[in-house]
């Protein structure tokens, strides 16, 4: 080797490596792998499914409605070096195969989700949840907050805002049985699914994250019988009565960190919901409002998500 060979040689070892940093990261599953991966554990009210990868410490996903764990899988890539990160699918969603007739409301999926750790020996974890699992999250945190390590939390339901004034109308047509036809059409209309009134607009670039290969994971389960139809519709009644007023004063004496990551200028879940948080719990880290972004932002943006996680934790 020359002079000017070692010379360059040099300099290479002294800048970064962006392809081998970029092998480091284990890559975001995709449906086929989502799903070879999938686990189940038994529990009184069901079989429980979850994935998981990564080691360490525990982080668990908490997904949105009607979505499922696959909504995680980019956070999850990016984290499993940091935690062994297991995300369940919660009771009447996803591919968790629950009795009928079993509740599912907020507090029925957090005594859900501590039995799971149980089961699986988890003595505790770090929370990330987004939607409706935000106010489930709060709910573990205040009744058992010995199993929670930290909370990263995005938009979703808090104190008064559970569910939503504007989710009303559609938890009505869950109630009546008019929601089948929406769960239905984004099933079998995919283009109206990427394009139309439903769940597109919770997105910010629905064409990538309602591809085909997508929607058949989120919403194949939920139409597959009349009996899983019925439970997506439960999922959004169940959720009255509202469970979070009441836990108001446990959430102020909850002492492990904080965090919300919040997309800007919600209708749904506005900005007040993260101030009320921040306000709330005493060692909140604060919050980080995230401009043009929709509700399931998290999946859009894992690499946010991760880089919110990492600071939390530490690592």
């Amino acid at each position: 080797m020359n002079r000017r060979e070692l010379m360059l040689a040099g300099i290479a070892l002294a800048l970064p490596f962006p392809a081998a940093a970029a092998a480091a990261t284990p890559a975001e599953w995709t449906p086929a792998q989502f799903h070879a991966a999938r686990r189940f554990v038994d529990l009184p009210v069901g079989r429980v499914a979850y994935v998981e990868r990564g080691s360490g410490p525990v982080a668990i996903f908490l997904h949105g409605y009607p979505l499922n764990g696959f909504q995680w899988r980019g956070p999850m890539a990016l984290l499993a070096t940091h935690r062994r990160c297991v995300t369940p699918d919660l009771m009447g969603l996803g591919y968790s195969e629950i009795p009928a007739g079993t509740s599912l409301s907020p507090i029925a999926q957090s005594e859900m989700i501590v039995a799971f750790m149980d089961r699986l020996g988890i003595a505790e974890a770090d929370f990330v949840a987004n939607d409706s699992a935000t106010g489930i999250a709060q709910l573990i945190a205040a009744n058992a907050p010995n199993r929670v390590r930290s909370l990263l939390l995005t938009n979703g339901d808090v104190d008064i805002n559970s569910p939503p004034e504007l989710l009303m109308p559609f938890i009505e047509q869950c109630r009546n049985g008019q929601a089948d036809a929406w769960f239905l059409r984004h099933y079998r209309d995919r283009n109206w699914a990427r394009t139309g009134d439903g769940l597109a607009s919770t997105f910010r670039h629905p064409e990538k994250a309602l591809s085909d290969e997508n929607i058949e994971v989120y919403f194949g389960p939920l139409v597959a019988t009349s009996e899983r139809l019925a439970q997506a519709r439960r999922y959004g009644t169940d959720m009255l009565p509202n469970p979070l007023p009441a836990i108001a004063p446990k959430l102020r004496t909850f002492p492990r960190p904080v965090r919300m990551v919040w997309a800007r200028n919600l209708d749904l879940f506005p900005d007040d919901g993260a101030v009320w948080l921040d306000r709330t719990f005493p060692a909140s880290r604060g919050i980080r409002f995230v401009d043009d972004a929709k509700l399931f932002f998290p999946e859009e943006r894992p690499d946010l998500i991760a880089d919110e996680a990492r600071r939390l934790w530490g690592v």
